[in-house]
């Protein structure tokens, strides 16, 4: 019996060390012992701070608003204004008919001096660039490579024409921007320059050098401009600024830059080619000229928000300056804590 007894405990000893430990294996890290260093925010430390952030805040928004300011800025509405009387009831026939003429014809007056370069934009309010389907309708690896070409099975629904593979194929590049733009001055014809109005990282790794549009346009419904199939994508630069999609409904993109100096009061007339449809669903089309500062466009929201938060900040601080003046509480004091209060005043016991 007692043989039998210490073979029973020999067999549970001996399991229980083949039993793995669930002990994890001691570190500092483990038992949270390493080094800390906490600091103690005390009334001085915490005024600094605000004073600091506020005397660095405000001097910035200033900056900016004065920036921005220096920015002239010339926005032209020209969508309702380039269809012809007779078509005011159905703009709609009237941008998607070809025998309608859809040159038109505006007059920009200068407010002030406008130094070279001009930026020309184009604004489309109400456009959704951020749908899900509209931007999924891209094959990335496409536009990249000559050799998958085939690659379209996320550009449904422009993913094939009766002659073949579209490419670049999807809704983005189907839908791309086609008004175009002539400027002139004083009967003198002013350049547009179209280069280097890309990102340089979607230029130079996202579009191809050796992809040509093939089948671009070519079905029964043409969505907006047209390719030429003879310059490779890494150069058709219109195309890579359209195809990097917009975040909000209203958003600009860039076209050109006039490189000469437009004075004041001088009158830009602009010839607009209106092909855009922007009818069909309620969007508006805007011509922009505008320089640029240090901060880039005019903006207003960076100075104002810098002189928020900076302002804000030394509220506070001038708050806590005040505060520690009138009523000053030694540091480490918890006398202020409400059960502290009422252990004192007896309401509390512990035995």
């Amino acid at each position: 019996m007692d043989k039998l007894g210490s073979m029973t405990k020999e067999g549970a000893s001996s399991s229980s060390t083949k039993r793995k430990s669930r002990r994890p294996k001691y570190s500092k890290f483990t038992q949270q012992e390493l080094s800390a260093c906490k600091p103690i925010l005390t009334p001085g430390w915490v005024i600094s701070i605000f004073v600091t952030i506020g005397i660095v805040f405000i001097p910035i928004g200033f900056a900016s608003l004065f920036a921005s300011e220096r920015v002239v800025e010339i926005i032209d509405h020209y969508d309702k204004d380039c269809v012809p009387l007779r078509y005011t009831d159905d703009t709609l026939a009237f941008i998607q008919s070809s025998k309608t003429n859809k040159t038109c014809i505006r007059r920009l007056t200068v407010p002030k001096q406008m130094k070279s370069p001009v930026y020309i934009y184009y604004q489309l309010d109400h456009f959704y660039q951020n749908h899900r389907r509209y931007v999924k309708s891209r094959s990335d690896s496409q536009l990249r490579s000559k050799s998958d070409e085939n690659k379209t099975s996320t550009c449904a629904p422009e993913r094939n024409s009766p002659n073949g593979t579209i490419v670049p194929c999807g809704l983005i590049a189907w839908s791309l921007f086609n008004d175009t733009y002539k400027f002139s001055v004083k009967n003198k014809q002013l350049g547009v320059n179209k280069k280097d109005i890309t990102w340089k990282s979607d230029q130079g790794n996202k579009f191809g050098s050796d992809v040509y549009p093939k089948n671009f346009q070519s079905g029964g419904l043409i969505g907006g401009a047209k390719l030429n199939s003879s310059i490779p994508l890494s150069e058709q630069e219109d195309l890579i600024v359209w195809m990097r999609t917009a975040a909000l409904p209203t958003f600009r993109k860039l076209y050109g830059r006039i490189e000469v100096d437009l004075e004041a009061n001088d009158v830009v007339i602009v010839t607009i080619e209106n092909n855009y449809n922007t009818y069909s669903f309620g969007g508006n089309k805007k011509l922009v000229l505008s320089t640029a500062s240090w901060i880039g466009g005019k903006n207003y929201l960076l100075g104002v928000a810098y002189l928020t938060v900076g302002g804000l900040c030394l509220f506070l601080a001038i708050s806590f300056i005040l505060l520690y003046l009138i009523k000053p509480r030694p540091l480490g004091d918890t006398s202020y804590l409400s059960w502290n209060r009422s252990a004192s005043g007896g309401h509390i016991f512990i035995s």
